[in-house]
């Protein structure tokens, strides 16, 4: 038997897909926090988790507070799983612990100044924000949303002896955009039970979250992330329902409207068996995004999901984890995607981090009549789809989501990327073929990976230095490793065709020598890519595909062929293959082993295309390519790597733009690729 969780029991009567129902959430909740509390020996015992070493915090030397700020975040993010729990049944024991007993001691312990377990207050630390004011944000959404787990327990004296450190934080500073949302929730919950506020400051936070509504349901975060789906519409519907609809109505219609909008298009998040996709920072959060969900049918209209259909992916992307011996790190979530993977978290995460994955668990709030309970599992749209592929268009995030109903799996490609960082910045996001962090060596996948053989680059020398006389520092040593694109621009979706640009050096760098077009069409279980490369001066490129993990330290089978002018390549694991094809523009394909980048295992290999240009003016190219992948063993057919009947490059295209193409599919599809304006369609 694996140490996991296992779904005993099944319904498949009304669960036929996963067999799971609420009794199910329930024994789940109860088997996580069954492993968290072996940290936890009796009633007093702080719930504290191992130190992970690496950049997660706290740091050796790190100040007190910053191990208080670890052991409040285990102890709120574990009540995801405890004051869902605790609602469900107030009786609920882990171990021999009350879970109401345990929460309701230890929190009034964090809020009572003075106790020994207490939080700092802000005027006590340097002004700044800190990461207590984020878990300010969660509990008190849990609580507004299920007051009775603990708070209407406590007596009116312990909660005014809990009020002078709730309000100072509710009040202090906070942080840019999404921050917001946690002093919002903190500031609600306080006035909703007869605290005084500043009434001022809580409107003010709310009008500048409603600012960041861009459209599509989404806002604004650092770019566009899953922050815009967990905070901006789970925690604000929470709000709504709780407080904002009586308060502050015309915030909560703006809320309302962008929830019911994103809801058109959760769905296309997730793989057809609800595997979540690895994309963004906070990867450790995982299936915090399933949490959509069950707010879907706490909208004022519960119709815009069909509830077996919202509960089928909801459980489908918990067990992606749970059901994993690799998931579990001390007993407890990692930090990392399907296990501990250090490299792959950001240095604001610490061992209890990971456990706001279960915000999915407020679906136990819902009543036993609601859809989200009743209704019978089955497959949406996927029913219909066959081997088709699907896109959806969200131009105002500059997101496009695909699925593919050839292989089951779904793909976002992003479009506004501000910085050269993997969780962003790839071509694509597969939910069945999690990224890799980038390989300076080149070979990155699915990245275009640039490297300057621009002898002023070599040297060190500045590139405008025969123009001006002044030498500026150059880091050659930087300049011999492979980089990715800086940014990711999105030109929006031409006659079925998805056009963006990638970045490779940013202005003032010459940024305007060192642009990728990106030209895309979908096709089942893949994309043709027929990319034009405006690269100035030397250089060399490689373009990877999907990083494919050394399972169990097994290699993957590599195949290479040619076929008159196409090159193929080819990779196999069980249950997955891939296949890169070259129609025009590279030189040759290779692959190559990769140490230390894989979110499933510690090796990984990368097939890629390769290029090498050292013309002082090198002219632009079509690089056209076919990147595929499918679930499973069987071998890929000829028609399956033969998806192009016919290739026309152009110089110039009917529109008057320069180096486009006509393809013909074998379906006998036609596409037209032109990048007119391209420039001038520019969305970031």
């Amino acid at each position: 038997m694996k140490n996991t969780f296992q779904v005993k029991n099944p319904d498949f009567s009304l669960s036929p897909v996963t067999g799971m129902t609420k009794q199910h959430y329930i024994d789940c909740a109860k088997y996580l926090l069954k492993r968290a509390f072996t940290h936890v020996d009796s009633l007093e015992t702080p719930i504290s988790f191992p130190t992970v070493p690496g950049k997660t915090y706290p740091q050796p030397n790190a100040p007190d507070w910053r191990h208080r700020s670890q052991e409040f975040e285990a102890l709120e993010r574990t009540f995801t799983l405890a004051g869902p729990l605790i609602h469900v049944d107030p009786e609920t024991t882990i171990n021999n612990i009350n879970l109401k007993d345990y929460y309701s001691l230890h929190l009034y312990n964090a809020f009572t100044p003075g106790h020994a377990n207490s939080l700092p207050l802000p005027e006590d630390l340097p002004d700044s924000n800190y990461q207590f004011t984020c878990e300010f944000g969660g509990l008190f959404k849990t609580l507004l949303l299920m007051p009775d787990t603990i708070w209407t327990s406590f007596s009116k004296k312990q909660k005014d002896e809990m009020l002078t450190c709730i309000s100072k934080w509710a009040h202090h500073r906070t942080t840019q955009n999404n921050w917001r949302i946690f002093n919002i929730i903190a500031l609600s919950f306080l006035k909703k039970y007869g605290y005084e506020i500043d009434d001022e400051l809580l409107k003010s936070h709310l009008l500048w979250v409603a600012s960041y509504h861009s459209g599509d349901g989404w806002y604004l975060e650092q770019t566009y992330n899953y922050y815009s789906i967990s905070l901006f519409i789970v925690y604000t519907t929470i709000w709504n329902r709780t407080f904002g609809d009586e308060y502050y109505p015309e915030i909560a219609e703006i809320i309302e409207k962008s929830a019911q909008k994103l809801m058109e298009s959760l769905t296309s998040f997730f793989g057809r068996d609800g595997y979540i996709n690895m994309w963004s920072r906070s990867i450790c959060y995982r299936t915090w995004v399933s949490g959509a969900f069950p707010v879907a049918f706490m909208l004022k209209d519960k119709t815009f999901l069909d509830g077996g259909w919202a509960r089928r992916l909801c459980s489908g992307s918990l067990l992606q984890f749970v059901t994993r011996e690799e998931f579990f790190f001390n007993d407890i979530p990692s930090l990392g995607f399907y296990g501990q993977k250090e490299y792959m978290v950001q240095n604001y995460s610490c061992a209890g981090s990971p456990f706001l994955m279960f915000l999915p668990f407020i679906c136990l709030a819902l009543p036993d009549d609601s859809p989200f309970w009743t209704g019978k599992e089955n497959d949406g749209m996927w029913e219909e789809l066959g081997n088709n592929s699907k896109k959806v268009i969200l131009d105002s995030p500059g997101l496009v989501l695909v699925n593919h109903g050839k292989t089951g799996t779904s793909e976002i490609i992003p479009g506004k990327v501000y910085y050269d960082d993997p969780n962003y910045s790839k071509l694509a996001y597969n939910t069945h073929f999690p990224w890799e962090d980038h390989n300076p060596q080149g070979g990155t996948s699915m990245e275009y990976s640039f490297r300057s053989l621009d002898p002023r680059d070599v040297r060190g020398d500045d590139v405008n230095f025969y123009l001006t006389g002044h030498a500026l520092e150059n880091d050659s040593d930087k300049n011999r490793s492979f980089t990715t694109s800086q940014s990711m621009l999105y030109n929006g979706v031409r006659n079925d065709v998805i056009y963006r640009q990638a970045i490779m050096r940013k202005p003032p760098n010459n940024g305007v020598g060192y642009i990728v077009d990106l030209a895309e069409i979908t096709i089942p279980g893949g994309v043709i890519r027929v990319d034009r490369s405006r690269l100035a001066f030397e250089y060399e490129l490689t373009l990877g595909h999907f990083g494919m993990p050394h399972v169990n330290g097994n290699l993957p089978v590599i195949d290479q062929f040619e076929v008159g002018s196409k090159k193929v390549i080819t990779a196999s694991i069980p249950g997955r293959k891939i296949a890169l094809i070259t129609y025009h523009g590279w030189d040759l394909l290779e692959s190559m082993v990769h140490e230390n980048r894989n979110a499933e295992a510690n090796e990984s290999t990368v097939i890629y295309a390769k290029k090498t240009r050292t013309a002082k003016n090198p002219p632009m190219e079509l690089m056209i390519t076919v990147m595929l992948h499918k679930m499973g063993d069987d071998e890929w057919t000829d028609e399956e790597l033969s998806p192009i009947k016919s290739l026309e490059i152009v110089d110039v295209t009917p529109s008057l733009s320069t180096l486009g193409a006509n393809i013909i599919l074998t379906d006998g599809e036609k596409y037209e690729i032109d990048f007119k304006d391209i420039d001038g369609e520019r969305r970031c």
